[in-house]
C-alpha cells in the first residue's frame, strides 16, 4: 500500500487484507492513498511494492525507447531542413521568373494551360500527411485544415476532389465515405523530384482536361523546430502576384527562416538557433528573351509544379520530425518525472516496511524479556 496521508491504525488490518487480494483496489476518500499531482489534478495510484518495482522497471525501459527515437529523429530532421532552406530560394525564384513571362504574354492572344484562369466549378485538394504517428498533433492538424476547407467549398456550393499523399491521410480518408478522393498516394522516408513527379502527372492531367478549375496544397508548412503551420496553398492556376500564395491572397513564402543547430550540452542534445533572412530580388524589366516566351513557359510550366510539390513534401516532412521529435522529448522528461515521483513513493513505502518490522521485532522482544 502506498502511504501518504496518516491512516488510521484501526484500518491497517482490513486494508492490508484488500490489498493483498487486490492490489489495484480503489479506496474510498480518506483511504490510505498516493497522490500523483499533474496540471492541479490528482490522480490516485494504488498498488503494492512488488507492482511498484515492475512499473518502475517499465517506465525505465520506455524512456530510453523515448529517448532514442528523440535522438533518431533530431537526426534526420537536420537533412530535411537544409532540404527545406536550400530548396525555398529556386522555387520562389522560379515562380517569379514565370510571372514575369505571363505578364508579358497578357497583351497575346495565346493559350498557355496551366496559367488560364477560368470560373471555378470544381477544386482538387491536395493533402500531404505524414506515414507514421508518435507525433503529437502533426496529422490531426493538418486533416482539421483539410476538413475546414472543404466544409468552406461546400458552403460555396462547390464540387471538390482529394488526392491523398502519405499514409495517414490515405486511413483517414479511406473510412470516409462522403468525401470524394481522386487518388491515394503512399508517402516516402525522404521525398525527391521523381516521387514530386508522379503526383504533377496526376495534377497536370486533372487540370489540363478541365475535370476541376483549381488546385490547392494542403500542407504543413516548416517554421522553426518548435512551430509548424498547416497551410493552404494555390498550385493552379499560375498566381497572379508572382508570390506563393494560400487561398486568402496571404504570402506563405519564408522571409525570415529560423535555422538551428543540434549540438551537444553536458550531455544532452540542446538547439543552436540563427536567423536566415531571404533577400528576395525585383525582375528587371528590361530582360529580353531570345526564345519565343511561350516555349519558355511550356518548358518551365512542369518545373513549376514538380518544385512546388516538392517544396510541399519536404517541408511536411521536416514539420513532422520537428514535431515527433518534440513529441518524444515531451514524453521522456514525462518518464523521468513518473520515475521519480514512483521512486519516492517505494523508497516510503519499503521504509515503512522496514519500520513496522523492526517495531514487531523489538516488540517480541519486550514481550519475552516480561515473560522471563
Amino acid at each position: 500500500m502506498w502511504v501518504s496521508a496518516k491512516p488510521s491504525i484501526s484500518n491497517i488490518s482490513a486494508l492490508s487484507i484488500q490489498f493483498h487480494q487486490n492490489p489495484f483496489l480503489v479506496l474510498p476518500h480518506g483511504s490510505l492513498s498516493f497522490s500523483l499531482h499533474q496540471s492541479s489534478q490528482k490522480t490516485q495510484i494504488y498498488c503494492g511494492i512488488r507492482e511498484l518495482r515492475e512499473r518502475i522497471s517499465s517506465i525505465k525501459n520506455t524512456q530510453k525507447i523515448t529517448e532514442a527515437m528523440k535522438l533518431v529523429s533530431a537526426a534526420k530532421v537536420r537533412r530535411a531542413q537544409e532540404a527545406v532552406i536550400n530548396g525555398r530560394p529556386f522555387s520562389e525564384a522560379l515562380v517569379e521568373m514565370l510571372y514575369s513571362i505571363n505578364e508579358q504574354l497578357q497583351m497575346e492572344d495565346i493559350d498557355v494551360p496551366l496559367t488560364n484562369v477560368r470560373p471555378v466549378k470544381k477544386v482538387a485538394l491536395v493533402v500531404i500527411t505524414g506515414d507514421r504517428g508518435l507525433c503529437g498533433g502533426f496529422n490531426n492538424l493538418i486533416i482539421k485544415k483539410a476538413e475546414t476547407r472543404i466544409a468552406e467549398l461546400k458552403s460555396l456550393g462547390l464540387d471538390y476532389t482529394v488526392i491523398s499523399v502519405g499514409k495517414r491521410g490515405n486511413l483517414y480518408f479511406r473510412r470516409r465515405d462522403n468525401i470524394p478522393v481522386d487518388r491515394f498516394i503512399e508517402g516516402w522516408s525522404f521525398p525527391t523530384a521523381k516521387e514530386a513527379q508522379a503526383i504533377a502527372d496526376d495534377v497536370f492531367s486533372i487540370f489540363v482536361s478541365e475535370e476541376v478549375d483549381k488546385v490547392e496544397l494542403v500542407y504543413s508548412k516548416f517554421v522553426s523546430l518548435i512551430k509548424s503551420n498547416p497551410v493552404i496553398q494555390t498550385l493552379l492556376p499560375l498566381s497572379p502576384k508572382g508570390v506563393v500564395c494560400d487561398v486568402n491572397g496571404n504570402c506563405v513564402d519564408a522571409m525570415g527562416d529560423e535555422f538551428f543547430r543540434l549540438t551537444t550540452k553536458e550531455g544532452k542534445l540542446v538547439v543552436e538557433r540563427d536567423s536566415v533572412r531571404a533577400k528576395r530580388e525585383e525582375f528587371s524589366p528590361l530582360l529580353q528573351f531570345e526564345q519565343d516566351p511561350v516555349q519558355i513557359l511550356d518548358a518551365m510550366m512542369p518545373l513549376y509544379l514538380n518544385s512546388q510539390i516538392l517544396r510541399a513534401l519536404q517541408e511536411s516532412l521536416a514539420s513532422e520530425l520537428a514535431a515527433r521529435m518534440n513529441a518524444m522529448s515531451n514524453a521522456t522528461d514525462n518518464a523521468v518525472d513518473l520515475k521519480k515521483t514512483l521512486s519516492t513513493a517505494y523508497n516510503r513505502q519499503r521504509q515503512a516496511k522496514i519500520t513496522n518490522e523492526l517495531l514487531e521485532i523489538v516488540a517480541g522482544a519486550e514481550a519475552l524479556r516480561q515473560i522471563d
